[in-house]
């Protein structure tokens, strides 16, 4: 039994020490696996030309506020400042959050930032797109099938920016050579 914790112990701590494998893989995995489905997204949501920065598209004000949208007739100009705010700023969070968790810059404000855009989204899902009774959407914890839209794959994607709003961007980041200088 002393052997085998000796072997156990000569794997595994150097394994413990190496801070920068979680944060490095993190932002690795959200790179390779998240951000071009978080800026196609954003593309769907810009108006046309360099104006559509800040005049979203129609599809914009259907996607974020399906209600809100139904209820005016899709008459984008009969809402609020509010909603142009609110999907103004999530495209633009779309493009830019996921951007600067690459990089390592802001990483854990960015990445908590994300998250809270992954809760938002799944709740427009589930109320405004009225995907509540979808079990194929929801899913549910402790059971076989994995691939539930909300509960299976958004909380692997929270649990992975949880990871970056922990342990921070890890040592290839900007963050890193900020706090160096």
């Amino acid at each position: 039994m002393t052997a085998l914790s000796r072997l156990h112990a000569a794997v595994f701590d150097p394994l413990e020490r190496a801070d920068w494998i979680l944060p490095t893989l993190a932002r690795f995995l959200f790179a390779a696996v998240l951000a071009a489905y978080f800026w196609v997204s954003g593309l769907t949501k810009l108006g046309d030309g360099f104006s559509g920065l800040w005049t979203p598209s129609l599809g914009a004000y259907a996607q974020i506020f399906p209600k809100a949208m139904e209820a005016v007739g899709y008459d984008v100009e009969a809402l609020s400042v509010f909603h142009w705010a609110v999907v103004t700023l999530g495209t633009w969070a779309e493009f830019i959050l996921p951007a600067l968790i690459i990089i390592g810059l802001l990483t854990r404000l960015s990445a908590l930032g994300m998250i809270g855009f992954i809760v938002v989204q799944s709740l427009t899902d589930l109320y405004g797109h009225n995907k509540w009774d979808d079990a194929l959407v929801l899913g549910g914890w402790f059971d076989a099938p994995s691939g539930s839209l909300i509960m299976d794959q958004r909380s692997l994607w929270m649990f992975l920016l949880l990871v970056l709003v922990v342990k921070g961007a890890g040592p290839l980041s900007f963050d890193r050579a900020l706090r160096r200088a």
